[in-house]
């Protein structure tokens, strides 16, 4: 009996499509082409060693059985990988990715064919051994990320991670907070733990964006599988800003294979979203669900303590001497996120050299005034209890807390006081703000405050200098 290639791989693909579901089908097979048949052994042509890799991982067993029962008990799979081997030889199914390539008679009848190459934008040209540029940043490193309350869980996982990339249980890690908190710092300084730890690792940093628009190239090119099989190189894969794959459904189908092949093979995967997972739309629940498998750490607001300790830092590195109260000043006036905290400074260097003007607090109330403008519009119960925390140095959760002591009190009857006098709320608002207390606690914190004032020099004098620290900061 006369027996095609042709005829036998599309018995083969019948039976195949009705196994698994249709994405993984055309992913993963309409692909591949029959070459020829010859006694038992059935010889497909595929496009790379991803491929090999990837189907003799997970459908090596079902392919077995179909040959066989179309072929006979003998029948055997080879693969035909074009350009993989310099001394190409046939692969035989089952081999557990051995000896992978072509063999001289098939390159005589078929001819080699060239294999088309996007322009790989991950990896550094005019190198025959692939090397890849992680697109890192050696600015971004664990000792340029100051630790606060605000991001230790995090930084402790990406620690975790550098150390044993792809064995730890955070994997994937997926560092969330809204834009400016540092998730990027921190996936990049993941990225950069990993190089200095593990040096023959092959580590790529990219956003979900630029993700997307080289494939796109690849689609336009017809090179989808060779960009997909760039993947099959990395050792740890790190996404910024993933949120950006929603709607791209092209995209998701595409990236959900590249992350269970990572995955699976033991490979690391960084993440970061600027909004929790249940806020995503339009991101399909397979790839939703993949992202719930490992870890997902939040980034809070930093603490008053935290962004004086970023602004002393950034000026240590730059080389800059600034005055501590212009730091102290700076990191309680700009409390948004980190990003804008980092923009004030660098217009205050900036200003302060071009103008020839010395860094002080005028120069610097300026600047706040004019790049911040939450801080001259609007002032929240939170931004009273830090200014006034940090003015008496004790920490906010003691205005809140049920702590007595008479330093501590003072100070929650100061900022209830100033809470009432320059935030819009009642009583009722700003005794919820303070762990839940009475209106009637904030009404005696205050009338206390006011008889102080009349009554006590040294409180008024205290107080004065109090008030006129946050009148300048809030004045236009």
């Amino acid at each position: 009996m006369n027996i095609n290639a042709q005829d036998i791989w599309a018995k083969v693909l019948a039976i195949v499509q009705q196994r698994i579901d249709p994405q993984s089908f055309r992913t993963w097979f309409t692909p591949i082409k029959p070459l020829k048949i010859e006694g038992l052994a059935l010889t497909i042509q595929i496009p790379n060693k991803f491929f090999y890799e990837w189907i003799e991982e997970h459908y090596v067993d079902v392919l077995r059985q179909i040959l066989h029962t179309l072929l006979g008990a003998g029948a055997k799979l080879e693969y035909w990988i074009p350009r993989e081997m310099p001394n190409p030889q046939p692969v035989v199914g089952g081999s557990k990715y051995k000896n992978y390539g072509v063999s001289k008679e098939l390159e005589k009848h078929y001819g080699q064919t060239p294999a088309r190459e996007i322009k790989n934008p991950f990896a550094i040209p005019g190198i025959q051994k692939l090397k890849i540029d992680t697109r890192l940043s050696n600015d971004y490193t664990f000792d340029t990320f100051i630790e606060g309350d605000c991001n230790r869980l995090a930084r402790a996982a990406g620690l975790a991670v550098s150390r044993r990339p792809g064995s730890s249980a955070f994997n994937p890690l997926t560092i969330q907070s809204d834009t400016g908190m540092g998730k990027t710092h921190l996936a990049q300084a993941i990225g950069n733990a990993i190089k200095a730890n593990f040096p023959n690792k092959n580590v790529l940093f990219i956003s979900a964006e630029y993700f997307a628009t080289q494939f796109v190239e690849a689609i336009k090119s017809n090179t989808v599988n060779e960009f997909v099989g760039f993947f099959a190189h990395l050792d740890a894969l790190i996404v910024d800003d993933i949120q950006f794959l929603a709607g791209k459904s092209k995209t998701q189908d595409t990236f959900f294979g590249i992350f269970n092949a990572l995955h699976q093979n033991g490979k690391q995967l960084v993440f970061t979203c600027d909004k929790p997972f249940r806020e995503l739309q339009n991101i399909e629940e397979r790839l939703m669900s993949r992202f719930k498998w490992g870890l997902s750490a939040d980034l809070q607001l930093p603490s008053s303590e935290t962004r004086l300790a970023i602004v002393q830092q950034k000026m240590e590195r730059d080389g800059i001497d600034i005055p501590h109260d212009v730091a102290e000043y700076i990191s309680l006036a700009v409390h948004s996120n980190v990003r804008e905290l980092e923009g004030v400074l660098i217009s205050l260097v900036a200003e302060s050299a071009l103008n020839q003007r010395s860094i002080d607090i005028e120069l610097a109330h300026e600047l706040v005034s004019r790049c911040v403008e939450t801080v001259s519009t609007h002032i929240s119960v939170d931004f009273v209890q830090r200014f006034v925390a940090d003015y008496y140095k004790l920490k906010p959760n003691d205005l809140i807390e049920k702590g007595r002591s008479k330093s501590i009190v003072i100070a929650r009857h100061i900022a209830m006081y100033l809470s009432k006098t320059l935030c819009e709320m009642s009583f009722s608002e700003i005794g919820r703000s303070f762990g839940g207390r009475d209106h009637s606690t904030v009404m005696h914190a205050c009338q206390s405050v006011k008889d102080s004032i009349e009554k006590d020099m040294v409180f008024k004098h205290s107080f004065d200098h109090l008030y006129a620290r946050i009148s300048q900061l809030l004045s236009n």
